[in-house]
């Protein structure tokens, strides 16, 4: 088994429905590009990849959504030593399809007020909903492991709360943890990076907005 030394997980550049939130009434979702602003975020982040993975092959899974494809575009990676594949399962939550502006902020406080994990948008998904078909991906990547000759890194360009959804079912934090940590900005990453103890651990923690509520049952 050829463990990889890095797994990089990034979210996408700013997109135009990150600016301006009417634009799903609009256009769908999985459409939506990147800003003037967005593109500059990830050339930066791609100069940060360049100079991370150096020589070394990456292994790379897409989001499908068009957003993150620009995104890995602007990383300016080199194709020799890319293996690049789409990966749905990566893809961002889903919130239904044409979207009314002012129903999704009051489903977002909704959401705020029942818990991001377990709240289920009208015809969309939970949280747990995309816990769970990261679970999925995840058994696939371990599975690739086992490529004598996979390579030492691995890059997620996916969606922020995806992000986070996918260090938690990796280090099995429980549904309060999630709850108490917010998404990265765009075009920020997260690593995981492989010890000499054989397990994987984060450069850096996510931040928290609050401390973890216990949801377990009083003694």
């Amino acid at each position: 088994m050829a463990r990889p030394q890095r797994i990089v997980l990034i979210r996408h550049g700013e997109s135009v429905g990150n600016d301006d939130d009417t634009i799903y009434e609009r256009e769908p979702d999985h459409a939506l590009g990147l800003t003037e602003r967005g593109e500059q975020q990830a050339e930066r982040a791609g100069e940060r990849l360049r100079e991370l993975f150096g020589e070394e092959r990456v292994s790379a899974y897409v989001s499908p959504y068009r957003r993150t494809h620009q995104t890995f575009r602007l990383f300016g990676l080199s194709p020799s030593r890319m293996r690049v594949r789409e990966e749905p399962r990566l893809r961002e939550q889903d919130w239904g399809n044409w979207q009314n502006a002012e129903d999704v902020r009051l489903q977002k406080a909704y959401r705020d007020a029942y818990g991001h994990f377990f709240y289920r948008f009208a015809q969309g998904e939970s949280g747990a909903d995309v816990y769970d078909r990261v679970g999925a991906f995840l058994e696939s990547l371990h599975r690739s492991f086992e490529e004598p000759d996979h390579p030492p890194n691995v890059l997620l360009v996916t969606h922020g709360l995806t992000m986070r959804l996918f260090c938690m079912r990796w280090f099995h934090w429980t549904v309060a943890e999630f709850e108490s940590l917010t998404n990265p900005d765009n075009a920020e990453s997260r690593m995981l990076l492989l010890g000499e103890d054989g397990r994987y651990a984060l450069d850096r923690p996510f931040q928290r907005w609050r401390v973890p509520e216990w949801y377990g049952a009083s003694s």
